[in-house]
């Protein structure tokens, strides 16, 4: 199911004006998450913060009365950037028309559109990027960044994105195709009474996440949650167990080790730990029901994105919100931590008849103004000093923000790209993410399910 907001700029009679960048998104930060912010507070925000857009050497009204289709997913992203969008139909003459569905939908519905050389969405959020640049369907941004009409490198500031998130834009071939709009690690969230009430520390290892979890499990309340459904984007968390073990699932060099001794090893583990901690119909589980679980005290410890601080911290959603600990991903052995990360980015869609006011619009959505106020709402963006800002520190909460950065800069940036960023990387995930979910059902053990999912992708790679 497609959901759809459009908005319009019409009749708002908002005056171009410049006042306290810091005071407007601290008061952001007090309209929930800016879901239902008043017509009085956007024209009082756009008062506040235009001048921060308009002093861009940038035309920005250069596609006035034009209308672009965004698709995205839902997710926090979208959650923060939609109540911003008519600031930027104010700013350009703009119209966006948003449609989103759950990560599931989009992922099996977009490709068939995109494949079908729809010129529509003109933007979207990218999920299988090597899929989508070998089959063509992202315009290259470089002409883009070197048109002086349409973009300022001097505002734009593109060292103060993470290295990994600049590192995700550039395909192979030296171009760039993607616009980061997100960051985010994987970390542990534990409910922090329950570990207390059993007297236990924070896990540092592997093996005491498995002691902690079957400790704190109970009738009532599962010990652990991770995704475990049988679809390839379940398998994100899984990854990172992976690298952790010093295991890869595409290695380096291009071959396929998903079955090999580290990585069998890491997923009897991730399967043991729901095998024997988990939620009843864990088969069923993706990301939406691991944090409904958590945020509703059924689940005493979750491995996922970094992003859920911010859902979790919301006293209005969450009832762990204030009594949450985050933490790295536990060590394997003797090995270094390498928890999985990921850069949500957006693209142009190269048959779109707007590109340049989709551009406009990936300028305006990323550019350090909007992203002070999307990180306002608690949002993970890939500018440092968004991250930086108070609001976003106090929304998304200190210890969080630490404990994610320390798994970014923990994160193995290439051996993640090997595999999601692989041209069959849809397949290659398919693949594993049938095996997770043998594995973790106990239909089958880690050595089998890993080998037959090695055989799959092989037979999908020579294809």
């Amino acid at each position: 199911m497609i959901n759809r907001n459009r908005f319009s700029s019409k009749g708002t009679g908002m005056r171009v004006s410049r006042r306290r960048i810091l005071q407007t998104t601290s008061a952001l930060t007090g309209v929930g998450l800016l879901a239902s912010m008043p017509t009085r507070l956007l024209a009082d925000t756009f008062d506040e913060m235009s001048d921060q857009w308009t002093s861009a050497d940038i035309d920005w009204r250069a596609q006035e009365g034009s209308t672009i289709v965004l698709n995205a997913v839902q997710h926090p992203w979208t959650d923060a950037i939609t109540p911003l969008v008519p600031l930027f139909t104010e700013l350009t003459g703009i119209n966006v028309d948003i449609q989103t569905q759950s990560e599931t939908e989009y992922t099996a519905e977009l490709p068939v559109k995109l494949g079908a050389g729809n010129p529509t969405p003109d933007v979207y959020m990218v999920w299988a990027i090597g899929q989508a640049i070998t089959a063509g369907w992202l315009e290259p941004l470089d002409g883009f960044y070197g048109n002086s009409q349409l973009s300022d490198a001097a505002w734009w500031n593109d060292d103060d994105l993470f290295p990994s998130a600049r590192s995700f834009q550039t395909w192979s071939d030296g171009v760039r195709y993607l616009m980061p709009i997100t960051a985010e690690s994987q970390i542990l969230f534990i409910n922090q009474p329950l570990l207390e009430d059993k007297g236990l520390a924070v896990p540092t290892t592997m093996e005491g996440l498995m002691d902690t979890a079957m400790a704190l499990h109970s009738d009532d309340v599962a010990g652990i949650a991770m995704r475990a459904k049988s679809t390839g984007d379940s398998t994100w968390p899984a990854g990172g167990f992976i690298f952790t073990y010093g295991g890869a699932i595409i290695d380096l060099d291009g071959n396929v080790v998903i079955n090999s001794p580290e990585a069998v090893s890491a997923m009897a583990t991730y399967g043991g730990l729901l095998k024997n901690a988990g939620p009843v119909g864990i088969s069923s589980y993706q990301w939406v029901e691991c944090l409904n679980d958590f945020m509703a005290g059924a689940v005493a410890i979750g491995c996922d994105s970094s992003n859920f601080a911010t859902d979790i911290a919301n006293p209005d959603k969450s009832v762990a919100a204030g009594k949450t600990v985050y933490a790295t991903l536990p060590q394997a052995g003797d090995m270094p931590i390498k928890p999985n990360m990921w850069h949500w980015n957006a693209g142009i869609n190269s048959n779109s008849a707007n590109k340049d006011a989709a551009w406009l619009f990936l300028m305006w959505a990323e550019s350090l103004p909007t992203c002070l106020l999307s990180s306002a709402a608690g949002l993970a963006t890939p500018r440092a000093s968004a991250w930086a800002s108070q609001a976003f520190q106090d929304r998304f909460g200190a210890q969080a923000a630490d404990t994610a950065l320390a798994s970014l800069k923990a994160g193995d940036g290439d051996l993640f790209k090997a595999t999601w960023f692989h041209p069959k990387g849809p397949q290659i995930l398919d693949a594993f993410g049938i095996a997770l979910n043998q594995i973790a059902t106990g239909a089958s053990d880690a050595k089998a399910a890993m080998d037959a999912a090695a055989a799959k992708i092989e037979s999908d790679l020579a294809g």
